[in-house]
């Protein structure tokens, strides 16, 4: 395979950091933006990668009006950095603006440099919906429902991923355009820092959850992901959208997964899974922040359906089984000590 260079943007991100890691083993040359490169004590697990020296950190803010343009004469983009908070004060400005903008500036970016062949963008299931309704997702759907109160996460992707694919189409740039989307991504991390897919089932079972809900998810382990990345850079026939999902996986198996791994002691037992308890806590979500209370109000009692086999064909991801990879991300948790089992 050929050595190229390319620039990853969001570095310090749960999926970059493995994804840098691949692009190295590889031996890519890999640019990384980060919002502080002096900031040694948070980036040291790059430095400890086989191939770190072919690693750059570099600074790039996606507020700025032109975070990229200095890095951009690289062979391959993966555009990675996009602010992830469920709930937040201005969802304009704390998660439209920086995702939208940070998009095209890259973009912007890559089009003005010749050399730039392909740039695959991190997107993610919430572009596609937002309320799962039993039809089987593909890459052909489009969240259209989310907006500045409903889901603004949901919405900042959905947008941004659109603004992404009209900017192609209007602008017709050198390079082309290949999108992951992945579902909720969990796996073992490279730091202590807490990714927010897993954080939820550490909020499990430290008891934060009053009881098991009637939510379903679909996972995918972030090495899957990381793997998705490299194939969509390095294959040829690589184009379009990929969902990324290894499996789905409910409330209560994840709860009944993690009892049977020793972490009881603060788990939910209470059961509101049904009918009355989804009722129950749709209710309840309005007491909620606004971007936890419209999350719980579009997925309680949703069923998840998917066809993940447009990556299984064409970027070759074998995906590892949804409780073997919550299994990992327990271990990798317990590791950093952020959960511990029961006595």
């Amino acid at each position: 395979m050929m050595v190229k260079t390319v620039l990853v943007s969001g570095a310090t991100g749960f999926i970059a950091g493995h994804t840098i890691e691949r692009l190295l083993a590889a031996g890519h040359k890999v640019v990384g933006t980060v919002r502080d490169p002096s900031a040694e004590a948070k980036l040291a697990h790059f430095r400890a990668m086989p191939g770190a020296e072919r690693l750059q950190l570099v600074a790039a803010d996606l507020t700025d009006a032109d975070p990229f343009s200095p890095y951009t004469d690289v062979d391959v983009i993966m555009h990675m950095a996009s602010p992830y908070r469920p709930n937040v004060a201005d969802p304009q400005r704390d998660l439209i603006d920086p995702a939208v903008q940070g998009t095209l500036s890259m973009l912007r970016a890559a089009a003005a440099q010749p050399r730039v062949r392909r740039v695959v963008l991190t997107s993610s299931m919430a572009a596609v919906t937002d309320e799962p309704d039993g039809r089987v997702l593909t890459e052909a759907d489009w969240n259209t429902k989310s907006s500045l109160t409903r889901n603004p996460y949901y919405y900042s992707k959905a947008l941004a991923e659109r603004a992404a694919w009209d900017f192609v189409a209007r602008e017709r740039p050198g390079f082309d355009l290949v999108v992951i989307n992945p579902f909720l991504v969990i796996g073992p991390a490279h730091t202590s820092a807490i990714n927010a897919s897993p954080e939820i089932f550490v909020n499990i079972i430290k008891g934060v959850f009053p009881a098991v809900f009637a939510l379903n998810w679909g996972v995918v382990d972030v090495r899957d992901v990381a793997d998705a990345h490299i194939a969509a850079m390095t294959r040829p026939n690589a184009a379009g959208r990929y969902l990324c999902v290894g499996g789905a996986m409910s409330m209560a198996e994840a709860v009944a997964l993690m009892r049977a791994e020793g972490y009881g002691a603060k788990l939910p037992r209470l059961a509101l899974t049904g009918p009355i308890g989804t009722a129950l806590m749709k209710a309840i979500s309005y007491t909620q922040p606004a971007g936890t209370g419209s999350y719980l109000r579009t997925n309680l009692g949703r069923t998840l359906r998917y066809d993940a086999s447009k990556s299984q064909q064409e970027l070759g991801i074998n995906y590892r089984d949804a409780a073997a990879s919550l299994r990992d991300t327990l271990a990798d948790l317990e590791r950093w000590g952020h959960i511990a089992k029961s006595a």
